[in-house]
């Protein structure tokens, strides 16, 4: 198995602005999301317009049309005199995350078992088994965690895009954002909790490889469930309770 690059993220949106027509406060807009994204904006954190025109490399006037879009989404708050701060992460900042993309994925599942190829769901628990026979008998590697955790977010965001409807991907791709804030500082993938969290992807790829809506339903709404929880500090639930 191979690893991600740990700035994939900003590769991604590298190769998403490199096109003539993406305008300037769109570099600057997708630039700072790519920073969310990858933790180094973290929660809490207060940053001035031009320390984001030298993270972002664009220019003050971009930095300053992006910013409206952000606080909008509830990804920026403008602190008069101060600059700008990157929302703290309370307990319903955490919930109301989680709550909105459990009702999104689990909505999704059905788009899933109709549109997505069975060979790339088959692809998605190959590399699952793989990774849970690797720390099992301890070879895996040192990436595996990190791999894992891109792999979530991109099996996750699949889900929902596999309903074809832009809204609800819209609305989505601004919750990852913060579900990802949330996991940069509670929940990280470790090698200590990679098998769990392999189980729980296995025990709902399972059931969407043989087209069983229901149950890939209920382990979906389980696994994301478990992620609030581990957020929260709270009790998991076991792969066997409903």
């Amino acid at each position: 198995m191979q690893g991600r690059s740990k700035t994939g993220w900003e590769d991604k949106v590298k190769d998403r602005t490199s096109g003539a027509e993406v305008s300037l406060r769109q570099v600057a807009y997708q630039r700072i999301e790519a920073l969310l994204n990858a933790g180094t904006l973290v929660p809490g954190q207060v940053i001035s317009q031009r320390e984001l025109v030298e993270m972002t490399e664009t220019t003050l006037g971009s930095v300053r049309e992006a910013i409206p879009r952000f606080e909008a989404e509830g990804l920026l708050v403008t602190l008069p005199q101060r600059g700008l701060m990157v929302p703290s992460l309370d307990v319903s900042f955490i919930r109301d995350a989680y709550q909105l993309r459990l009702i999104l994925e689990t909505a999704a599942v059905p788009d899933v078992v109709r549109k997505i190829d069975r060979a790339q769901i088959a692809t998605w628990l190959d590399w699952h088994n793989e990774a849970r026979q690797q720390l099992a008998g301890g070879a895996a590697s040192a990436e595996l965690p990190q791999d894992l955790q891109y792999r979530d977010w991109d099996i996750h965001s699949q889900i929902v895009h596999a309903t074809g409807n832009q809204l609800m991907a819209n609305v989505y791709r601004v919750n990852a954002i913060k579900i990802r804030m949330t996991v940069q500082t509670r929940i990280r993938v470790t090698q200590q909790n990679a098998q769990r969290v392999i189980g729980e992807h296995i025990a709902f790829l399972e059931p969407l490889l043989a087209g069983n809506v229901a149950a890939a339903q209920a382990a979906l709404g389980r696994h994301i469930g478990n992620s609030l929880r581990h957020a929260l500090g709270d009790e998991l639930l076991s792969p066997l309770t409903a």
